[in-house]
């Protein structure tokens, strides 16, 4: 099982990719290790399968490299482990990279993820070839974002909102994908257990400014955790960013609308210069 320790945590992690035309691995690790390299860190209710739909379609030319942030998944805690927190998913990525012996790579956040992507962006530009900011602030926080997210808890307490990760239109037009999400988020611990206190804003509105990454924002229209409000401000404060808003789309477009994401997806990487 491919995993390294740190900090009292054996982090997995899955690297696939390039595949050849007739669906077989171009010569295994060696391969992989030519193509340029795409990591996914997963939000709060996923784990590395989160990425079934992302994985497929990239690893045909790019390395597509997910985790299990610790405490999630396969990645278990012991009793002496540093718990997550800003700092640690950030140190966690930036030791995956070191381990794989990658200088550079493509960031894809979905919602918790975005602390440690946006937080390696911030530390070390020159390692991110582009990010990706799916359903996440990553930390940032000013008065406009702060008002928007408080609307969508609002929003929540007055719809009475049980499940949040994905709108209510998924449950009802394709319940099979409903299903899945929650059987995935069902292979984790509670997340009472692995985060009792949340996740704090550490980012300031002047440090987004000063990103110097190429960036692409992604938000569903109907997100009630981080509203289009708030991601288009977080858009608005990043120098040439990008921005994708999907319609009738909850709070994880990377899962409920795949084929637009990886569209996007797609675009943002080759804009960047990453694999074209």
């Amino acid at each position: 099982m491919p995993s390294f320790e740190r900090l009292g945590c054996q982090l997995y992690y899955e690297d696939d990719g390039p595949i050849a035309a007739e669906g077989t691995t171009e010569g295994g690790a060696s391969a992989a290790g030519n193509a340029p390299a795409i990591v996914f860190a997963h939000g709060a209710g996923g784990n590395h399968l989160s990425w079934w739909q992302q994985v497929p379609t990239f690893n045909h030319t790019y390395r597509c490299i997910v985790i299990d942030h610790r405490g999630f998944g396969r990645s278990a805690l012991s009793e002496d482990a540093t718990m997550p927190a800003p700092e640690v998913f950030i140190d966690d990525l930036e030791a995956l990279l070191d381990h794989l012996e990658i200088e550079k790579a493509a960031l894809v956040a979905q919602s918790m993820g975005g602390w440690g992507c946006l937080g390696l962006a911030l530390r070390q530009p020159q390692r991110v070839a582009g990010l990706v900011m799916a359903d996440t602030l990553g930390g940032v926080s000013n008065e406009v974002i702060d008002s928007a997210r408080q609307a969508g808890r609002e929003r929540i307490q007055r719809d009475g909102l049980l499940r949040l990760a994905y709108s209510p239109r998924l449950r009802e037009a394709r319940p099979e994908m409903a299903f899945l999400y929650d059987e995935i988020s069902g292979l984790n611990r509670p997340l009472s257990e692995i985060l009792p206190d949340g996740l704090p804003s550490v980012v300031s509105a002047d440090e987004l400014a000063a990103l110097q990454v190429p960036t692409l924002w992604v938000v569903g229209e109907e997100d009630p955790i981080t509203p289009p409000d708030a991601i288009r401000e977080g858009h608005r404060l990043t120098p040439g960013s990008e921005y994708f808003e999907a319609p009738e789309t909850g709070h994880s477009v990377y899962f409920e609308r795949a084929g637009e994401f990886n569209t996007r997806l797609q675009e943002s990487l080759h804009a960047s210069g990453w694999g074209a």
